[in-house]
């Protein structure tokens, strides 16, 4: 049973994962990230008794793919004991055997976990040949939203094209699976967010009115995706950048911004 003093715990760990992997994209950072995270809670744990690389390995996991996001958006490779450390994660925490079907078929978290998941395996497999985490099967492809549909519509869900949902539940959606937006990667999410694009400007643009900075910069991440695709969009996608990055909303959110400025070619603002 999760309580509320383990989710905090499990939220500080992300949160300064969240942030020691935003200094690396920031030449600020140590070499190895998700190694330095679980090696200091193993050290914890051994004088006071807690659970902090639990908690850590948590952590990595929730962060997905965007835990070597520093690696993907500088070139650089991950040095061995990097990869072993995610491999732990992945061991500890193993990826569900079966995939689940996309909802509505099956329920939405774990669906919106396998893709994450999916990202986080992916990468280490591209950056790390040598690790034996083959890439996983992908997940069944997303819900497409509708356009006819009321905003706050919750049609049927489809994986493969026909009627779909309104644009505000389908862009939190792909929020919620903004670890995926990173170079490299392409899916059928991927896909989704390319015909899409009014959709995440509008959800984007709806978040940051309603100071939800959180949501934005997530929804964000897919329109700074796109723009380094070469995808026209219907806003300034480094204008909702920049005025994200001036308001805030932790570290998690930070990073998501830092990622959107690497891959819109803004490192230096």
């Amino acid at each position: 049973m999760i309580t509320e003093r383990s989710r905090a715990a499990h939220c500080a760990s992300a949160e300064l994962l969240a942030s020691r992997a935003r200094e690396a994209l920031k030449g600020a950072g140590g070499s190895t990230i998700v190694a330095s995270l679980l090696q200091e809670a193993a050290e914890a744990d051994g004088t006071t008794g807690a659970t902090g690389l639990v908690t850590a390995t948590g952590a990595v996991r929730q962060l997905g793919a965007d835990a070597l996001a520093p690696y993907v958006l500088t070139g650089q490779i991950p040095a061995p004991e990097e990869s072993a450390a995610v491999r732990l994660t992945l061991a500890a925490l193993p990826p569900a055997p079966r995939l689940p079907p996309a909802p509505p078929r099956g329920p939405e978290p774990p669906w919106i976990r396998a893709w994450i998941d999916w990202g986080l395996v992916t990468l280490l497999a591209r950056l790390a040949p040598g690790a034996p985490q083959a890439p996983p099967p992908m997940p069944s492809g997303p819900p497409h939203f509708d356009s006819t549909a009321p905003r706050h519509h919750s049609a049927t869900w489809t994986p493969q094209g026909g009627s779909g949902e309104g644009w505000v539940p389908w862009a939190l959606r792909m929020g919620q699976l903004a670890s995926l937006a990173l170079p490299g990667l392409d899916t059928p999410v991927h896909e989704a967010a390319r015909s899409g694009t009014e959709a995440l400007a509008r959800g984007a643009t709806r978040s940051l009115l309603r100071r939800d900075f959180v949501t934005a910069a997530r929804v964000t991440r897919w329109l700074a995706w796109l723009a380094a695709d070469n995808v026209a969009l219907p806003l300034d996608a480094a204008l909702l950048v920049e005025d994200i990055a001036l308001r805030g909303g932790g570290n998690r959110c930070l990073l998501d911004v830092e990622i959107c400025h690497h891959m819109l070619g803004l490192e230096g603002v």
